[in-house]
């Protein structure tokens, strides 16, 4: 399908730049072509265009002269933007859309920002099946025929799940081509459930770490602060379901890999108890450890997706504790009372060395589940660090477990770790990794039998805690550190105490640090409370939204991201005046600006400035609350202009109003401050 891609984004490019030759001066032809390769990829996965013929694509409208490319998809007839399962559930029922719609919707909303915009970056590919797949999804419905509550739902699963019409690369150049025979499991339960599998997602290659870098999707960026990392490995995913690309995704988490993104996304994702859903078809990190979930903006909409995932896999050994058991009820078990009378222990083992902000975040958290009825308990465990230690099997058994996968992959392009490394089909970022764990010899050794020994003495000593303290959760940061920057390592885990010890584990939006990123917090319990866990993750949310969505992926207009907002500013001083010119771009989160002086006292100002005021706004707000974001005038400038781009908290600042012009003079104690209203789009 790639040359045929390429093909039609060329006839895209062609399309919106004929007689508009001053538009495209100003786009790099790169850029354009990123985008229209974006479309003509959507066009095509839903028969907009032939993938042959040399006529104009259809539905492609010319792009106004403006500094981005106003190429669309199709104009969606919902809204999908942070759209609920249940939301889309309700505006099919009552005719609103229907399933072709929404996946127009969301293809939409990727042409916008996947490699426009913030350039998230976040899917590898997309399904060519997926409008085929909504037409059948209707057409039941409509004979009165419904699955259940994802039957006709567009959700994402990242792409280390085996999918029977696509390839499963893992992120890996090495498996680009590699096609499985057979669903997943869990890809199979969603089918069976109507789900929509829309795109498969980017993630750390072969799961094998935390920053979501590969070298088939390269690197994803947060939605939240597109210079940062999304977490991962399912990073992807997080970006995709934070941005709204889709109603639910699915990740799969070894140590942190469904919770860090979740954290960093400001997205609920639960890593089940060991067992709870089958690993069949997920290519494997480490047997012991991996496990897949879903990661979703509402606790609902996670508690519908864990219902469809939950069953007894006769191929995965490890689900025979569901064989002779009633499968858990998530949706069924939310309870917005769940807090009233619980018992949640602070873990003061993960508070250190962790961002202060962060703590204090996770730590007002949790008041706020003391004043919803919680006890909150402080739980030290001296000897935590000796607990923990050589608990991780990973590098023992990544070597060996993909080598078993691939012998099930027909016609697989590679058969080991070392022929990955022998052809360089791999990001220099795994290098280290991956030769690493190439070493290991075997598995028959006394070190791998002692890291199992350990992970049950883990898992039977944080039992005990919770037992002996009556807790129905112990609490703490899902991460201790903010989003790395892109290119930097990722520090502040706190996801080997349940990976490692099989206990399960929620992340909950907690709310957001200063400069706007997400924080998480996590709660841990016993072996199979993951149903008392999402409904205590449900109780706390009813409390009050923590979750806001990313600014940088905003609402579409008329089927494309909206066009930079133009605002003009005057502060006024005696006898001199500073005029400013904005213009705010939200995907892309650039704010470029020229201003200049007028007046016969132009000599007395000392400097015009953009100031960022305090969280509430208020007039008698602290000084240390406001700050500077940057000078546009010094002494003795009458004009000048510039560029900068607005960090999260800027960007959430400048759309409640808290942005000014502020104007300096020698003669006022005070600066002449006029607030900055972003312009209706």
């Amino acid at each position: 399908m790639g040359n045929a891609v390429d093909d039609l984004a060329e006839r895209v490019v062609t399309r919106v730049t004929q007689g508009n030759g001053a538009a495209r001066a100003r786009v790099p032809d790169r850029s354009v072509f990123a985008v229209a390769r974006v479309v003509a990829f959507c066009m095509l996965c839903t028969g907009g265009a032939s993938s042959s013929g040399a006529q104009s694509p259809q539905g492609v409208t010319p792009a106004p002269s403006s500094s981005r490319s106003r190429v669309r998809v199709a104009t969606p007839t919902l809204d999908v933007t942070e759209a609920s399962i249940t939301e889309l559930r309700a505006a099919i029922a009552s005719g609103r859309t229907t399933s072709v719609q929404l996946v127009n919707a969301y293809l939409a909303r990727i042409a916008a920002y996947e490699h426009a915009g913030p350039q998230l970056n976040a899917l590898i590919r997309l399904n060519p099946n997926a409008r085929t797949e909504a037409v059948q999804r209707d057409a039941e419905r409509r004979a009165g025929r419904s699955r259940g509550a994802l039957h006709g739902i567009p959700v994402i699963v990242k792409d280390n799940f085996d999918t029977f019409d696509m390839p499963t690369s893992g992120g890996s150049l090495a498996l680009a081509s590699s096609q499985p025979s057979a669903d997943a499991f869990v890809i199979k339960k969603l089918r069976d459930a109507g789900a929509i599998i829309l795109a498969k997602s980017n993630l750390h290659e072969l799961a094998a770490g935390i920053t979501s870098i590969s070298s088939l999707g390269g690197q994803t960026r947060n939605p939240y602060d597109p210079a940062r990392c999304p977490g991962g490995s399912s990073g992807g995913t997080g970006a995709a379901i934070a941005a709204s690309f889709a109603a639910v995704g699915w990740g799969s988490d070894t140590c942190g890999s469904i919770r860090i993104p979740s954290a960093f996304g400001s997205l609920f994702g639960l890593r089940p108890t060991q067992g709870l859903i089958s690993r069949t078809g997920i290519i494997p990190l480490s047997h012991t450890q991996d496990i897949g979930g879903p990661l979703a903006r509402t606790v609902t909409d996670l508690a519908i997706a864990l219902d469809v995932s939950v069953g007894y896999d006769a191929a995965d050994a490890v689900t025979a504790r569901l064989k002779d058991a009633p499968l858990p009820r998530f949706e069924a078990a939310l309870d917005r009372n769940a807090l009233r009378g619980a018992r949640i222990g602070v873990f003061a083992p993960y508070f250190r060395d962790t961002d202060a902000e962060i703590a204090d975040t996770v730590r007002a958290a949790m008041a706020a589940m003391r004043s919803l009825g919680a006890t909150i308990i402080e739980v030290s465990v001296p000897e935590f660090d000796t607990l923990i230690a050589n608990t991780s099997v990973i590098p023992m058994e990544t070597k060996f477990d993909l080598i078993e996968y691939l012998k099930r992959v027909p016609n697989a392009p590679v058969h080991s770790m070392r022929e990955i490394l022998d052809k360089g089909l791999y990001d220099r970022a795994l290098e280290v990794r991956f030769r690493s764990v190439d070493t290991v010899q075997s598995l028959d050794t006394e070190r791998y039998r002692t890291a199992l020994r350990r992970q049950t003495q883990l898992r039977d000593r944080m039992e005990r805690i919770l037992d002996s303290l009556s807790l129905d959760a112990l609490a703490y940061p899902t991460m201790r550190q903010k989003p790395t920057l892109i290119g930097e390592p990722q520090l502040g885990g706190t996801c080997n105490l349940t990976a490692q010890s099989g206990l399960p584990s929620i992340s909950i939006p907690a709310g957001f640090m200063d400069e706007g990123l997400p924080v998480g917090i996590e709660l841990m319990g016993r072996a199979m409370s993951d149903v008392r866990l999402v409904a205590l993750a449900y109780a706390f949310e009813q409390s009050g939204a923590r979750r806001r969505a990313p600014t940088t992926t905003p609402s579409l207009v008329r089927g494309v991201a909206p066009m930079p907002s133009t605002m003009l500013v005057r502060a006024t001083a005696p006898q001199v005046a500073a005029t400013a010119r904005l213009t705010y771009d939200a995907p892309t989160s650039m704010l470029r600006w020229s201003v200049q002086l007028n007046g016969t006292a132009v000599d007395d100002v000392v400097a015009v400035v953009l100031r960022r005021g305090n969280d509430t706004g208020t007039a008698a707000a602290p000084a240390q609350s406001v700050r500077v974001i940057t000078r546009l005038l010094g002494p003795g400038m009458r004009r000048a202009s510039g560029s900068l781009q607005l960090n999260g908290a800027e960007r959430r600042a400048l759309s409640d109003g808290r942005i000014t012009l502020a104007l300096y003079t020698r003669r006022t104690a005070a600066p002449v401050e006029t607030v900055i209203r972003e312009a209706a789009k």
